[in-house]
C-alpha cells in the first residue's frame, strides 16, 4: 500500500465533520458491507482526499468520467477499505441532505454541486465596494434552494462610511435571513456570527468579499490562503483554488468556496420564491392566478410598485431571474428529451438487430 492512501494522522474524528446518529443509520447497509464511511473534504478528478476515524486518505473514484453527479466536498461516502495492493476505492455516496447547486455552461446542461450535505450558506457581501443588490439576491436564490439557512454576512465594515445604512438596505433584499456587520480587521460582529452559524458552514461569495479572511478569523489560524483586492474595482483572485472542509474550534465545520465571477441558476424555483417573499405574497391579491406582473389589470405587484410599496429594481430583478432560471429548466428538460431519445433509439437498434440475427438463423 502506497503512502499516499495511507491513513494520515489526525487530531479530529468523523463526529467533528458533522457524523451523527442519522448518518450512521442511513450507513447501516454499508457497514455491513464491509465498508467505512467518510466525508469527502476535497474532490478532484478521478480520485478525491475523504476523512475516515482513521485519519484522511486518498481514495480512487472509480467511473469518475461517466458520472452525472460525481462526489463532491461535503459528500458522504461508503469507501471499501484499502488492501495490500490497491488503495481505499470509493464505492458509493450517500444520499445528500442539501445541496449547493449552480448552473453551468456545459452542453451537458448538469447542475454543478458547489457544497453538499450544508446546514449553513454565509452570503458574503464586502462593504469596502458599492453594493450589488442583484448580485445578493441571486445567491439568495441558491442559498435558499439548497436547503440550508441562508445568513447574509456583510464584511469590511471597518472600510464602510455608514455600514447601518448597508445593513438597513440588505435586510430589504433578504426576507427571511439574518444580515450581519463584520469585521475580520477589527474583530466587528464575530462573536454574534459564530452563534448564528450552524453544522457545516459553506461561505459564498465573490472574489474579493472577505469569504478566506474571515474563514480564518473563524478557525482561530490562517488555515486559508488570503490575497489583497485592486483598489480600483475591489475584485480579488481565487485565493482559494478548491473546495476544503475544515472543523471549526467550537463546532460545526467550515467549508471554503473559490470566488464565484458567474452564478448560475439552476432549478431554484422555491429559492426564488423565498428570495422574492414580498413579491410573492403581493402576487396573491392579483386578479389572475398567472398574472405576469407586466400590464395585467388588477395585478397587485405593480399596483404597490406604483406606490412606492415594491421598488421597481427588486421587480425587474424578480423578472430576470425568473427568465434565467426558466432557460435553465429548458436546458434540462431538452437534454431529457434527448437522453429518452438515445434510450429509445438503443432499444430499437436492438430489437432490429435481435430480427435480423433470427432471419439468418431460420
Amino acid at each position: 500500500m502506497s503512502s499516499s492512501s495511507s491513513p494520515s494522522p489526525q487530531a479530529y474524528s468523523l463526529t467533528d465533520y458533522g457524523w451523527d446518529e442519522a448518518w450512521e443509520h442511513a450507513f447501516a447497509p454499508h457497514r455491513a458491507a464491509g465498508l467505512i464511511p467518510a466525508r469527502v473534504v476535497r474532490a478532484e478528478r478521478g480520485s478525491c482526499e475523504a476523512v475516515t476515524d482513521a485519519g484522511t486518505v486518498r481514495a480512487e473514484i472509480p467511473g469518475a468520467a461517466d458520472r452525472k453527479s460525481p462526489p463532491c466536498t461535503g459528500d458522504w461516502a461508503a469507501l471499501r477499505p484499502a488492501t495490500a495492493g490497491h488503495g481505499p476505492v470509493l464505492h458509493s455516496v450517500l444520499e445528500r441532505s442539501t445541496a449547493l447547486v449552480r448552473s453551468t455552461a456545459s452542453r451537458t446542461s448538469h447542475g454543478q454541486v458547489l457544497a453538499a450535505n450544508i446546514d449553513t450558506v454565509a452570503v458574503t457581501v464586502s462593504l469596502a465596494v458599492p453594493l450589488k443588490h442583484g448580485r445578493t439576491e441571486r445567491m439568495l436564490a441558491l442559498a435558499w434552494e439548497s436547503g440550508a439557512q441562508p445568513v447574509v454576512v456583510l464584511t469590511k465594515a471597518d472600510e464602510c462610511a455608514d455600514p447601518q445604512r448597508a445593513e438597513a438596505e440588505v435586510a430589504e433584499v433578504a426576507p427571511g435571513a439574518d444580515v450581519l456587520v463584520t469585521s475580520s480587521a477589527t474583530g466587528l460582529g464575530l462573536d454574534t456570527l459564530r452563534t448564528v452559524l450552524n453544522g457545516t458552514v459553506v461561505l459564498l461569495g465573490p472574489s474579493g468579499a472577505g469569504k478566506s479572511t474571515l474563514g480564518n478569523r473563524l478557525l482561530g489560524e490562517e488555515r486559508l490562503a488570503t490575497a489583497a483586492v485592486r483598489d480600483a474595482d475591489g475584485k480579488g483572485r481565487h485565493t482559494t483554488a478548491w473546495r476544503e472542509l475544515l472543523p471549526l474550534p467550537g463546532g460545526g465545520v467550515l467549508l471554503d468556496t473559490p470566488g464565484l465571477r458567474a452564478i448560475g441558476l439552476h432549478d431554484a424555483q422555491d429559492g426564488l420564491e423565498q428570495t422574492f417573499a414580498e413579491i410573492e405574497q403581493l402576487a396573491r391579491d392579483c386578479r389572475f392566478a398567472d398574472c405576469a406582473h407586466a400590464g395585467e389589470p388588477g395585478c397587485a405587484v405593480l399596483a404597490a410598485v406604483e406606490t412606492g410599496v415594491l421598488p421597481r429594481r427588486r421587480l425587474d430583478s424578480y423578472r430576470r431571474l425568473l427568465r434565467e432560471n426558466a432557460y435553465a429548466a429548458s436546458r434540462t428538460d431538452a437534454r431529457l428529451r434527448t437522453d429518452r431519445e438515445a434510450a429509445r433509439k438503443d432499444i430499437t437498434r436492438h430489437l432490429r438487430a435481435t430480427y435480423q440475427f433470427r432471419e439468418r438463423q431460420q
